[in-house]
C-alpha cells in the first residue's frame, strides 16, 4: 500500500484532477500484511489503486460536498470485477485489501460497493435460486442494475431481529410486503431491494427481491447527513406491494440467515475502517511534512510525531485483526463473535485515529477544502453502522460469559 494522496481539496472535481503534487514517502503498510497475497493479488491491488486514484479520487470531494452521487465511475468500477469477488467469495483477504484500498480514497464509494455486492448480491448468490441468480446475478455484478438491502426501519436497527415491522403475508403464488425501511443505501436508485420482512403466518424473518418499479413502492432520500454525504440513503414506503413467490429468497427462513450474511458484512465494513486509518496517516503524514510553524516542518516536534505513530499504530494493529479475521473466513471458522469484535477494536481504533489526524491539521481540519475533514465525518457513520461498537461489544460479552445483556 504506497502512500499516493490527493492535495488539498478545494471543492471541485477539476482541482483534484489537475493537481499534480502527490506525496510518494514512505509505506503505511509497516509491517508489509500485503506480501501474504500472492504477486497475482498484489498486481491485482496495485492496477485497483491505480483506478481508484485516476478514476475516483478526483471527483469525490466535489461529490461529497454536494450529496449527490458520482455514476460516471461506475464504468471504473465494474472493470476491476469487485462485485463478484465479494459476492462469490472466494477469496477473502484480496477482497479486504481491495476495501481498504478504496475506502482509504473514499468511505462512501466503498459503502456503495460494499451494499451492492457484500449484501445484495451475495444474498442472491447464496440464499437464492438458480433461477434468482440467472434473472439477477449477471446485471449486479456488472454494475448495469444496483441492488440495495433493507433491513432496518425507522423504530428498530439493533433490535429489528426481534422487533422487526415490516410485514409479508403470502396469498397463493404472491406476498404482499407492508413497512417502513430507513438508512437504505443507494436506495434512492436502486433498481432492485432486497428487503426483509415477518411472515405473518409464521413470525419469521424472509427476504424478498423488490423491484423499485413495483406499485406502493416509494424512496425517498434523507437529506442533511453529516457522513457518507455521496451515499444515497432513503426511506423506502411499502404500502400493499405485491411480490412473487418466485422472488422469494429460499435460503433465508428465519433471521439466522440473515445474520450469515451480516457477520461478512461487518468484516468488509472493519476492513472499511483500517482504509480510513490509512487515509489519515496519508493526510497527517504529509501535511506535518509541508506546513511551516516557528520556521520548520510542524513533523519535527515531538507532539506531532507522537500523533503520527500513533495513527500508524492504530491502523497497523488493526490491519493485523483483519489479516486475520480474513484467514478465518477461508477456512470457514469465521463465527459471528470473531467479526464482531474486529469491528468493534477496529472502529474504536478508527475513531482515535481520525481524531488524532485531524488535530494535526489544526483549523484545516475541519474544513472541506481538505481531505482529511471528509475522512473525520465519514467515520462517524462506520463506528455505527453494521453494528455499533456497543451491539459488537456485546456479541463479543455473550460468546464468552454465555450470557446474554440484550434483554
Amino acid at each position: 500500500m504506497s502512500t499516493v494522496i490527493d492535495s488539498p481539496e478545494v471543492g471541485s472535481a477539476a482541482a483534484d484532477a489537475t493537481t499534480p503534487e502527490f506525496f510518494t514517502g514512505s509505506t503505511n503498510d509497516f509491517f508489509s500484511y500485503e506480501d501474504l497475497l500472492t504477486p497475482e493479488e498484489r498486481q491485482l491491488v496495485a492496477e485497483a489503486r491505480e483506478v481508484f486514484e485516476r478514476d475516483v479520487r478526483p471527483v469525490v470531494a466535489e461529490h461529497w460536498n454536494n450529496a449527490t452521487f458520482p455514476f460516471e465511475i461506475i464504468p471504473a468500477l465494474t472493470a476491476l470485477n469487485l462485485v463478484e469477488l465479494c459476492a462469490r467469495g472466494n477469496n477473502f483477504l484480496l477482497h479486504g485489501f481491495m476495501t481498504l484500498e478504496l475506502s482509504r480514497v473514499d468511505a462512501s464509494i466503498s459503502t456503495f460497493v460494499g451494499v451492492h455486492s457484500g449484501l445484495f448480491a451475495a444474498a442472491i448468490a447464496q440464499l437464492g435460486t438458480d433461477d434468482q441468480r440467472e434473472r439477477y446475478l449477471d446485471d449486479a455484478i456488472s454494475l448495469r442494475k444496483i441492488g440495495a438491502f433493507a433491513l432496518t426501519e425507522p423504530e428498530h436497527g439493533s433490535d429489528v431481529s426481534r422487533n422487526m415491522e415490516t410485514t409479508a403475508t403470502r396469498f397463493g403464488d404472491l406476498w404482499t410486503l407492508n413497512g417502513v425501511k430507513r438508512w437504505i443505501g443507494s436506495g434512492t436508485f436502486a433498481a432492485n431491494v432486497l428487503v426483509w420482512a415477518r411472515d405473518t403466518a409464521d413470525d419469521q424473518i424472509k427476504g424478498f427481491i423488490v423491484s423499485a418499479s413495483l406499485d406502493g413502492f416509494t424512496a425517498e432520500k434523507i437529506e442533511n447527513k453529516i457522513a457518507l454525504r455521496i451515499v444515497q440513503n432513503a426511506t423506502i414506503t411499502l404500502d400493499h406491494v405485491v411480490v412473487a413467490e418466485r422472488d422469494r429468497l429460499p435460503g433465508a427462513t428465519s433471521f439466522r440467515d440473515t445474520n450469515r450474511l451480516l457477520t461478512n458484512s461487518r468484516v468488509w465494513v472493519g476492513w472499511q475502517t483500517v482504509g480510513l486509518q490509512f487515509a489519515t496517516y496519508d493526510y497527517a503524514l504529509r501535511y506535518a511534512l509541508e506546513r511551516q510553524q516557528f520556521g520548520k516542518p510542524i513533523a519535527s516536534f515531538q507532539l506531532v510525531q507522537e500523533k503520527l505513530v500513533r495513527i500508524l499504530e492504530n491502523a497497523t494493529t488493526s490491519l493485523g485483526t483483519m489479516v486475520r479475521i480474513a484467514q478465518l473466513q477461508q477456512a470457514g471458522t469465521l463465527r459471528p463473535e470473531h467479526a464482531a469484535m474486529a469491528k468493534a477494536s477496529a472502529s474504536a481504533r478508527m475513531r482515535e485515529s481520525v481524531a488524532l489526524g485531524r488535530s494535526v491539521l489544526g483549523g484545516n481540519g475541519i474544513s472541506t477544502s481538505w481531505g482529511m475533514a471528509r475522512v473525520f465525518a465519514d467515520a462517524e457513520a462506520l463506528y455505527t453502522y453494521e453494528g455499533s461498537y456497543e451491539i459488537n461489544t456485546l456479541v463479543v460479552g455473550r460468546a464468552i460469559t454465555g450470557i446474554s445483556a440484550f434483554q
